[in-house]
């Protein structure tokens, strides 16, 4: 059974193989002149797929056809030529051009997970008694759209993020509406922050500190929606990657998913295609 949809994953891939470098099926420079054909990326595509879904360990997933080694090479190489941002991009242009994104009114939050294995993303939680952590900082769009992702050590403060996290939508994105109007929580209610936002021409709606949250969750659960959607996947709930590349590299292919997924439910109501999914719930 697969680990997504089909309907998610063959988009998803044509998108993502249209962005991979051309490779021979052989490689002629190899030092002991061995002519062993290369794992074919959409074999490598689909374990990664798998490892993302389940948090499964690369040696747990790997097959006869596609040993851990090459999921590892092959991430790595992927992650430092940034295909996953550049597919959760084009994710945004088809949803903005099918259904249209909702930039006047954006939220900011952070969420931290379990990084056992340390490395560059990855700093004390002080939610999980000092245990390795770590913090993702995610904006999006009105409907729960992700548009910008930062992550960073568990023992950073997600305040400082915030421009950062701005700074990433606006990339992904590219031109934004006239006004913005950004919606945070108190841990963000400074005048530091809300001269942060001024600077980057939006307006911001920030929780006030001594108010209960109920009152003022105004349209700021949205982002919570998000963080909930990427949680199920578990290489974010586990990550035991140790490269800052390849943890981004994970957190974009989730967010393009998550994309792809509510485009498809929106886009239902309105669109008739064939193939389109009978069932509503897409996993």
């Amino acid at each position: 059974m697969p680990a997504v949809p089909a309907c998610l994953l063959e988009p998803l891939w044509d998108q993502f193989a249209a962005l991979l470098p051309v490779r021979e099926g052989y490689a002629p420079t190899h030092p002991l002149g061995c002519q062993r054909r290369r794992v074919a990326d959409r074999t490598v595509f689909e374990h990664v797929v798998l490892a993302l879904v389940h948090g499964s360990g690369y040696e747990r997933i790997s097959t006869a056809g596609c040993s851990d080694r090459s999921i590892r090479r092959r991430v790595k190489e992927w992650s430092a030529l940034g295909i996953s941002e550049q597919v959760h991009a084009l994710a945004l242009k088809a949803y903005d051009r099918m259904i249209g994104l909702g930039l006047s009114e954006i939220s900011v939050d952070g969420c931290i997970t379990k990084a056992p294995s340390g490395g560059e993303k990855a700093g004390r939680s002080p939610v999980d008694r000092s245990k390795q952590g770590l913090k993702r900082s995610v904006a999006s769009d009105a409907c729960g759209v992700p548009l910008g992702i930062i992550s960073a050590g568990a023992n950073r403060h997600g305040s400082p993020l915030l421009s950062p996290t701005l700074e990433a939508a606006k990339e992904q994105v590219g031109a934004m509406p006239a006004t913005v109007n950004v919606n945070l929580d108190r841990g963000y209610d400074s005048a530091k922050y809300r001269a942060w936002t001024a600077e980057l021409g939006f307006t911001a709606e920030i929780a006030r500190k001594g108010v209960p949250a109920p009152i003022q969750a105004g349209k700021r659960w949205v982002v919570e929606r998000t963080h909930s959607g990427m949680n199920d996947y578990g290489k974010l709930r586990r990550c035991t990657e140790k490269s800052g590349e390849v943890v981004d590299f994970y957190l974009y292919l989730t967010a393009a998913l998550i994309t792809l997924r509510i485009l498809i439910r929106r886009a239902t109501k309105r669109y008739r295609w064939d193939g389109r999914p009978t069932s509503r719930r897409l996993k």
